[in-house]
């Protein structure tokens, strides 16, 4: 083999070597810019989430112990009344459905009843 041959191949390896270190270089930078355009919009998720969370904060708690009592028995009479009209308004809507079931007009549905 002629001394020449060894520099072609040493040659031909650098260049595959930089080849290939281009061709990961190309391909990790992609990946880091996908990777911030990730970042970002996990940025403005977070953001989101964060206010969210302001608007949900509840008050911090307050034993009822240190309370009037006049207030808390309004408070449980107010509370009493809104689950009694609840209560009614899902009674009124149970039976406006019960009334449209056996008021509903069964001509539509005769060929169900047909032999053949």
């Amino acid at each position: 083999m002629p001394w020449w041959s060894w520099i072609v191949i040493w040659v031909v390896l650098v260049l595959a070597l930089l080849g290939m270190l281009a061709f990961f270089a190309v391909r990790l930078f992609r990946k880091l810019m996908a990777a911030a355009a990730e970042v970002s919009a996990l940025a403005d998720k977070a953001q989101i989430l964060s206010q969210r969370a302001e608007e949900l904060r509840e008050a911090p708690f307050r034993a009822a112990v240190f309370q009037d009592a006049e207030e808390l028995r309004e408070a449980r009479e107010q509370a009493i009344a809104e689950r009694s009209v609840a209560r009614q308004a899902r009674r009124d809507a149970r039976v406006r459905r019960g009334k449209l079931l056996v008021n509903a007009d069964p001509t539509p549905y005769t060929y169900l009843t047909k032999r053949t």
